[in-house]
This record gives C-alpha cells, structure tokens and sequence, in this order.
C-alpha cells in the first residue's frame, strides 16, 4: 500500500488520540510538528512510524514547506492560525482537517480550495463535530419521512464525573481556565417560539436553568454563542425554536455570576497585581476588588451579598464558603498574573485541576420536537455519555481527537473527497464519519418518546 505521509500541527491534549488512531495503519508515516522539539518529541516517542520536528507556523516559508511534502495537514493549534495553514496547504494541493468551527477567515478560503482540489475538513471534535453528525441524522430521518422538525435543543458539556466533581464550581480545568472564564462572557443568542433571544455576556448565566436528562445529574444549561445560523446549516427553517447549549451542574452559574458581579473577570492591568508588585495576601486583593474598609472576613462577606446579583440564602452562602475554599478570604499570598482575571485564574488551576486517578465526562443530548407527516407530535432524543480513562485519554481528549483521526483516515482513503471548506452538515459527509466513530465504541442512544 502507497505510504501516507501526515502533518500534525499541536501536540495538545487531544491530539494524541489522533495519533493513536492513525498510527494503527501502517501505511500511514506521521510528522509531529511543534514549536518546541522536546514536546513533538514526547509525543512521538510512543507510536511507531513517527518523527518529530520543530516549526513555527508564524515562519511561513517554513510551514509552507512542511506541509508540501506531506499529503494532509491537521492542524490543532489555536483557530487563529488555522487560515495560515489552509493557505500554505493550497498552494501544495494537500487537503487539510481541523477540529475548529469554520471562521470567515477560514471561509475565504472557499472557493481556491475547490480550484486547487483541496479538501479542508473542519467541525470534527465534538462540540463541534459529532453534535453534528446526529443531529443531522435526526434532522434527515425526519425530513425523509415527510415530517418537520419544530424545536432543536442540544446541549453538551466537558464535566468531571460526579465522584471527581468535588468542589464548589463542581467543575475542573482539563484547558485553559481562562478561556473557560471568558466564554462565560460571550453574548448568546438564539431562536425561541419563532422570536430571536438574546443575552449579554454579563447577564448569560441568569439563562441558565435545570436541563433533566438522566435522574442521577443535576445539569443545569445555558445557551452557547449564536444558535440562530443552525436554521440553515441544519437545513430546518420549519423550527420556531433551536438552541444550543452548555451543560454544568447545578450551583455552577450562580457562583460564576457572582464573580461577575463583584469584577473578578476583568483582565484590566493592575498595578499592584504585576509580578514584580510586592507580595499580597489574597483577602487584601478581594478587598480592593470590593472597595472594602478593611479585609475582615465579615466586612468582605457583607460586601459580596450586597454586590451578587444572586439572593437566595442558600445560594449566597454556598458561594461564600466556595470562595473560602478557593482562598479568597485568607492570608496566603495571591499568585500576582497582572489583572484580576489572571491572578484568580492562577489559584482556580492550581485547586481545581484533575488529580491522578480522577476521570472527567462527556454529556451530550439533542431534543427534537417533532411533527409528522399525519399531525402527530412526537420527542426524539440523541444522548452520549463517555466517561474517561484516568490511566489514559480523557472523554474530552478522546472525543476531540478520535474523530478528527476518523476524519483524516477518511480523507487520505479518498471518502471525504469533495474538495472546498467542509464541515459535517450533509449524511453524505455524515454517514462514514458516524460508523467510524462507532466502530470505536461511542455510542449514540436514540429514542422516540
């Protein structure tokens, strides 16, 4: 068999899922790329048919010419730079995947790639990605048989599996904290009962309300981003209602919002929170945070109960002993990261990481509200449930790099072949995608209800 000849661009904590995935045929010769070579190569040493290499994707030159002698790029740095990559791989003709939602800059790309033949393969994580691949399903199998859909609500969340969600945000940081933070900022909006909703980033987690799926989680959810382009890329402008949404456990807003509330998310610099500022205690930071008189632990709780938008008695004081938990009333020195944002963001990753032996999940459920052809109503739901391996991948990374692998193995065997900037929004795509990632044991459960 011809060898096949991979660019890996990243080396994050999803991509060695991929990796394991491709290195399974051994036709398949895979370059490992990062900026830092001892990286590329930790990464490289467990698989055979592997190299690693150093490469800064900013040296264009440089990627351009790593990518030419290669068949395929993936390319699992940050979004931002995905562009470049496309770019460079145009002018090669070597088709690209990302796991990444396709961005304008990306889109522009569009119609070189279809000139040169170039597949460019994105949305193939989970979220996005095998979102996407049931809800199409669904959406298909409803239209197929003369029905209509009318209301689409999907949510999915990254979680700690309940024994491992011990602490007060009943969350962890499997990536950046503060990424996780500012995501609560953006703006939501989507479509519900035939009228566009919409939510400031500030005002986002006031959304937020109890999403049952199974008995044994208390999930609550709020809406993620712009849900209103779905109408048409889920090709379903019967709906009056689509949303799509992220998945916490209950308590998770509330004590958020109050980090809102008291400022806690703002990144402007600070002074005395420079690293080479003096030493400060953190009960001094939170009370130059709240304008307090002095840091005595109950002026500073008077002063967080008067600022939090939140104001029942059990919520108020579930979130005051979180933030004791966290340190934020103590004397033990803040790690100083430059602005408030950054200095929390250092303590909650250095308390609220996954320990050995913890385990994360994946929860991800689509509702459709259904009409058929006769009148009839009917629910259907789409569930997915993946629990992590803590002595190897995470659900999260496998969920992410999985079938970015499926993906890629499908492009090199010539099944995704059309070229231009794809994602997952057709069963033609769809189909070979779903029973790829089947094979590997991710089971989706459909019901009618």
């Amino acid at each position: 068999m011809a060898t096949k000849k991979i660019l890996l661009l990243g080396t994050g904590f999803v991509a060695e899922p991929c990796v394991e995935y491709l290195c399974r045929r051994p036709e398949n010769k895979l370059t490992i790329a990062a900026r830092r070579l001892p990286v590329a190569q930790e990464l490289a040493s467990g698989y055979k048919n592997t190299t690693a290499i150093s490469l800064d994707v900013n040296d264009e030159v440089a990627l351009e010419t790593a990518i030419a002698e290669h068949d395929i790029v993936i390319s699992l740095i940050p979004y931002i730079h995905h562009a470049l990559v496309i770019k460079a791989a145009i002018k090669s003709k070597t088709n690209v995947v990302t796991t990444s939602y396709v961005s304008p800059a990306m889109m522009a790309y569009d119609e070189a790639a279809k000139a040169a033949g170039v597949v460019v393969m994105n949305e193939i994580g989970v979220d996005p990605g095998v979102d996407h691949l049931y809800a199409i399903k669904t959406i298909s199998e409803v239209h197929a048989e003369g029905g209509k859909i009318l209301s689409f609500l999907s949510y999915c969340g990254g979680l700690p599996a309940p024994e491992s969600s011990n602490n007060p945000l009943g969350y962890k940081f499997s990536w950046s904290s503060r990424g996780v933070l500012l995501a609560l900022k953006n703006n939501a909006k989507f479509y519900e009962n035939g009228e566009i909703v919409e939510y400031s980033g500030n005002d986002l987690m006031n959304s937020a309300k109890p999403i049952p799926i199974y008995p044994a989680f208390a999930f609550v959810g709020y809406p993620n981003r712009d849900s209103s382009p779905y109408k048409e890329r889920y090709n379903i402008p019967e709906a009056h209602t689509i949303l799509r949404g992220t998945l916490r456990y209950a308590g998770f807003p509330e004590f958020v919002k109050t980090l809102v509330d008291i400022g806690f998310l703002d990144d402007t610099p600070q002074d005395f929170l420079a690293t080479g500022a003096p030493e400060i205690a953190w009960n001094e930071v939170l009370a130059k945070r709240l304008g307090a008189a002095n840091s005595s632990e109950s002026e500073l709780t008077q002063l967080i109960k008067e600022k939090s938008s939140v104001k029942g008695e059990d919520d108020i004081e579930r979130i005051i002993k979180g933030m004791k938990w966290l340190g934020m009333f103590s004397k033990t020195p803040a790690e100083r990261r430059g602005n408030y944002l950054d200095t929390l963001c250092a303590t909650l990753e250095s308390k609220m990481m996954y320990a050995k032996g913890e385990r994360d999940m994946v929860m991800l459920q689509h509702k459709f509200e259904v009409e058929l052809k006769d009148g009839t109503r009917q629910t259907r739901t789409s569930t997915i449930l993946e629990y992590g391996n803590p002595e190897g991948a995470s659900a999260m990374a496998r969920l992410v790099g999985m079938p970015c692998g499926v993906a890629t193995q499908l492009v090199l065997d010539g099944v995704i072949k059309t070229p231009g900037i794809l994602a997952p929004m057709t069963m033609e795509l769809n189909e070979p995608l779903i029973k790829g990632i089947e094979a590997e044991g991710v089971v989706c459960h459909e019901e009618i209800l």
